[in-house]
């Protein structure tokens, strides 16, 4: 099902485009240097990679990871970025699985423009999925109802790791 519109972020679109995107260099090299321009997710980093909340998330969850050093392609990774990535994923999925309880996971690398890849700067995506994600309101008006504030979802993602 194609969505017309999204509920949460109307202004995704303009993001997309590149008309309200902040003017920098690299959106996630200026995340992890404080940027004031940008607005920062970032719940997790250590001397290779860091993880932040997606923006614009297709469930709550929806992580980003992302190598310190600003490249552009996995195969440019080294064997100890790349174990460490692997590392992560399984920690924070079963982050996710006691929070959220998700059914599933979709995780992802869009390399390049053709691939759809909105920042260049490698990044995957780890996304929780559930049945039925589709409600009343998505099916009859063509929208995604995203449940739950990314500033929330940050926040008890944090207090998780306090736990860790």
């Amino acid at each position: 099902m194609a969505f017309k519109k999204n509920l949460f972020v109307p202004n995704k679109l303009d993001y997309i485009r590149g008309n309200k995107r902040p003017e920098v260099k690299c959106i996630l090299c200026s995340i992890l240097e404080n940027d004031p321009k940008v607005e920062s997710l970032l719940l997790w980093k250590n001397d290779l990679i860091a993880v932040s909340l997606n923006l614009y998330p297709y469930n709550p969850g929806h992580l980003l990871f992302f190598p310190i050093r600003h490249i552009v392609d996995i195969r440019e990774m080294t064997d100890i970025e790349a174990d460490n990535l692997f590392k992560l994923n399984k920690k924070f999925m079963d982050i996710l699985d006691k929070l959220y309880f998700p059914k599933g996971y979709n995780l992802g690398f869009n390399i390049k423009d053709a691939s759809g890849a909105s920042i260049d700067h490698l990044h995957q995506h780890l996304v929780p999925r559930y049945f039925k994600e589709l409600g009343f309101v998505d099916l009859i008006s063509g929208s995604k109802i995203i449940v739950e504030d990314p500033i929330v979802t940050l926040g008890k993602l944090k207090k998780a790791l306090e736990v860790e």
